[in-house]
């Protein structure tokens, strides 16, 4: 598949699938509140006039768990050659410490009682802060926290998961604070309008279907670009949580290349066969060269080469292992680094995973299981 942004290579076997096709059109037409937010006809619970008044803050921080944060924390670092600003991820219960200026806090947490966003919200806010809370529309603990705060508050939308809520309000007003473009991630529109782009998820999800019956659950992402490291992770909750239920579900794993050729490949490709595997690599224009006089003779044929030159390399020469030895793998390779991009790749994964999902028989939408864990460490606590 092709787009002026992204080159995707399916595995090898292309496998049409009827009943994927039928699926694949009725959540593509089907206008719940997670595709809508994925078009340019969303209406955000946030006015222009808020991002004006906004954009004097350089120093924001943002206090969510999950999909509360990590959409917004994969655009900063993705894009941040385009960003003037300062952004900083409370996404755990780390000892952080922070410089004495006024920042802007966005705390987000669409139930409003995330225990570590309630932690956090109470150890780091001072009292002349900015405070911006998104929280959907029930009694919660953040909304009281917004009166003791006199913060103003985002409705969350009420029918947007976490995990599913990049291109809402959760993750497109911390970018419009960053200075981009919220339009310019809205692909949706575009992409289901691409033949290709529709032949090339059904042809994707029965690959995934064809190695889940092959007992293959396990996806190894081979990222060989840092900063998409927080995209994976985003990548990697989306498709946990909608897919591990019932006994059922893929474990994505993010491999950090070409380090992980030296501690983790020897088990990739000669250890128990259950993974199946995405590279992902991102066009770099700006590149360092190896141009010292001081190379040595054996390993001039490295001189002039750059670092997406080297890592284009490796990419090739695993590749080319994998298929000697048959092991499944598909392929993106970003050719920009652009709003328009990271829109693509968003809708791309989250239209995947809803249709895996549906195939499997599972609910995409819910993960009851993870409530336990709240609930007993409730328990303890009190």
């Amino acid at each position: 598949m092709f787009t002026k942004n992204f080159l995707y290579k399916d595995f090898i076997n292309k496998k049409k699938n009827k009943i994927l096709i039928k699926n694949l059109k009725e959540i593509i037409n089907n206008k719940n509140e997670i595709i809508r937010s994925l078009g340019n006809n969303y209406k955000y619970s946030y006015s222009k006039n808020l991002i004006k008044n906004l954009k004097k803050y350089k120093d924001i921080r943002i206090f969510g768990m999950g999909g509360s944060s990590l959409g917004s924390n994969a655009i900063y670092d993705f894009l941040k050659n385009k960003i003037n600003k300062n952004f900083y991820f409370l996404s755990n219960l780390n000892k952080k410490t922070f410089s004495n200026k006024n920042y802007l806090n966005l705390i987000i947490s669409k139930s409003g009682n995330t225990l570590e966003t309630i932690v956090n919200s109470n150890i780091f806010i001072k009292k002349r802060d900015k405070n911006i809370l998104i929280t959907e529309n029930k009694k919660n603990i953040l909304r009281e926290l917004s009166q003791k705060l006199k913060a103003e508050i985002i409705d969350h939308n009420n029918y947007i998961g976490g995990r599913y809520s990049v291109l809402s309000e959760v993750g497109m007003l911390p970018a419009e604070l960053m200075g981009l473009q919220a339009n310019k991630f809205k692909q949706f529109n575009i992409l289901v309008k691409n033949k290709s782009f529709l032949s090339t998820m059904v042809s994707n999800v029965s690959n995934i279907l064809s190695l889940i019956n092959k007992k293959k659950f396990n996806s190894v992402i081979l990222n060989y670009d840092e900063t998409a490291d927080n995209f994976l992770k985003w990548y990697q909750q989306l498709v946990a949580e909608s897919t591990g239920k019932k006994g059922n579900g893929i474990f994505p794993i993010i491999s950090t290349m070409p380090k992980d050729n030296h501690s983790l490949m020897q088990l990739y490709l000669d250890g128990k066969n259950s993974n199946f595997y995405t590279f992902f690599q991102t066009k770099e224009n700006f590149s360092p060269k190896i141009t010292k006089a001081t190379i040595l003779p054996s390993q001039r044929f490295l001189k002039g080469k750059s670092l997406d030159n080297i890592v284009s390399s490796q990419i090739l020469a695993t590749k080319k292992v994998f298929l000697k030895k048959k092991i499944p793998f598909r392929s993106f390779y970003l050719k920009t680094r652009s709003e328009e991009t990271l829109g693509e790749l968003f809708t791309f994964f989250i239209i995947e995973t809803i249709l895996l999902a549906k195939a499997l028989k599972i609910n995409p939408y819910d993960q009851p299981a993870v409530e336990l864990i709240k609930l007993e460490t409730k328990k303890i606590l009190t």
